[in-house]
């Protein structure tokens, strides 16, 4: 049965998803869990919900934990990453110092000013547990679920032989808002049982099919069908109902003016593009409902501990629902044959023929015993592959000046980035990342310094 190892599995809600997702394939059943995180109460949280999740399903799982990485990666098949390198504190700065400049990121860690820096932080750790997989177990898959995606995955892949797929849900999530949004019912109790005659939830809608290609955070809906047939009419058809166009306001205006519909939410697409987030009264006509990322991680585990707490006392049950996240799929596929089909972030070999050759790529790929295979694409609607580049742009200088320890090339990205151009003069831009290298000094590499 596979190793799988979880690193940053202190992020219990999302750990204890992507566990649950695993268990629910009954060729996974008997895997053995390593959870590693440098947070001990987090990681005894996480263990014990592990441990009772293993008890309550009567699984013939094999749960291990540890504080050090290297003592559990020996010989193992998967290595799940979700770590985030200096953890809140690090995160408001990568917030707040932009903002006091006039760069309103809602999220701010995937590109930008607050995305460039997680890189910053991020790239040197993650390069470090490739080395250690390298060495410890150099057949097995890294995941990536950490951001910023694309320069995590862009620099793995430049410097180090890991085998490895970036993952989001963006795709998938995006599909069921639009089979909504064209009326299609998506009803998260409609159950089915497998084999094993435990109840699980389908995913999807039924009848919808979609091919999707881009880069992570910023991919298009090429294809959109209902029952075979092509569901952007009925798309265009939604927009002008008002009270849909309301929900996605910015996803709406992408569409309407380059012609497909974007996998980010309008939260997220607002801070990608030079258009949305220039001043407080353009942010407001365009995103009216304020949503801060920074703001919602600052509450923790707080929402969610008395539940998580009362499921270890075996109060009440662990819900047992497969997610929509991808993970759990790949694994089941190289460890059975069955064939699926997933969005990946992998290196660009000619997959994307209109974006630079070796960047990092969000496209289709099947999954077999074999391992993924990512799905050729071809050509992007020229203004699609011209909104990527102005990304991809930030995402080269960034991911070659942490590789090459350059600094300038670090004010460089930031000097391209679309929304921080759109506002800000170069000065400024110098002015402010002067500012974040210094506040933000103790969680980067001395080489910075």
């Amino acid at each position: 049965m596979p190793k799988i190892v979880l690193i940053g599995a202190g992020s219990v809600v999302f750990a204890q998803k992507l566990i649950i997702d695993l268990i629910t394939f009954p060729a996974l059943r008997e895997s053995v869990f390593s959870l590693v995180d440098i947070d001990e109460e987090r990681l005894e949280l996480i263990t014990q919900l592990t441990e009772r999740l293993k008890e309550q399903q009567d699984l013939p799982i094999t749960v291990e934990a540890s504080t050090n990485r290297r003592e559990v990666l020996k010989d193992a098949d998967y290595v799940i990453n979700m770590i985030q390198v200096g953890g809140l504190d690090a995160y408001r700065l990568d917030v707040e110092i932009p903002r006091k400049y006039g760069i309103d990121q809602t999220v701010g860690d995937t590109l930008g000013p607050g995305g460039v820096f997680r890189a910053l932080r991020t790239v040197p750790v993650l390069l470090e547990i490739c080395r250690d997989i390298e060495e410890l177990c150099p057949d097995a898959l890294l995941i990536n679920y950490s951001n910023p995606m694309a320069m995590l995955c862009w620099s793995i892949n430049k410097s180090t032989k890991v085998k490895n797929v970036g993952l989001c849900h963006s795709v998938q999530g995006t599909a069921r808002t639009l089979a909504e949004f064209i009326g299609v019912k998506v009803d998260d109790s409609t159950k089915y049982e497998d084999e094993t005659s435990e109840f699980f939830y389908k995913p999807m809608p039924p009848d919808v099919d979609y091919w999707v290609a881009g880069i992570n955070h910023q991919a298009w809906f090429l294809e959109f069908r209902y029952k075979g047939e092509d569901a952007y009419p009925l798309l265009w058809k939604a927009m002008e109902n008002p009270e849909i166009y309301q929900q996605e306001i910015v996803r709406f205006e992408i569409m309407k003016h380059f012609g497909y519909f974007v996998t980010e939410s309008s939260h997220h697409m607002s801070e990608y593009v030079p258009y949305f987030r220039k001043n407080p009264e353009v942010i407001k006509k365009f995103i009216p409902k304020r949503w801060d990322y920074y703001e919602i991680c600052k509450q923790g585990l707080d929402p969610y501990l008395d539940k998580i707490r009362r499921q270890i006392r075996g109060e009440i049950p662990i819900e047992i629902k497969r997610s929509l996240e991808y993970g759990a799929y790949i694994i089941n596929s190289i460890e059975t044959g069955e064939l699926s089909r997933i969005n990946g972030n992998v290196q660009n070999t000619d997959l994307i023929t209109n974006l630079p050759q070796n960047c990092c790529v969000e496209v289709p790929c099947l999954v077999d015993k074999l391992g993924i295979h990512p799905c050729y694409v071809g050509d992007l609607p020229p203004q699609l592959a011209a909104l990527n580049r102005t990304n991809i742009n930030v995402q080269e200088a960034a991911v070659e000046g942490i590789l090459q320890k350059n600094k300038k090339l670090i004010y460089e990205a930031i000097y391209l980035d679309p929304l921080t151009s759109a506002v800000l003069s170069l000065d400024e831009i110098k002015n402010m990342v002067d500012e974040m290298f210094e506040v933000e000094k103790e969680y980067l590499p001395d080489y910075w310094f």
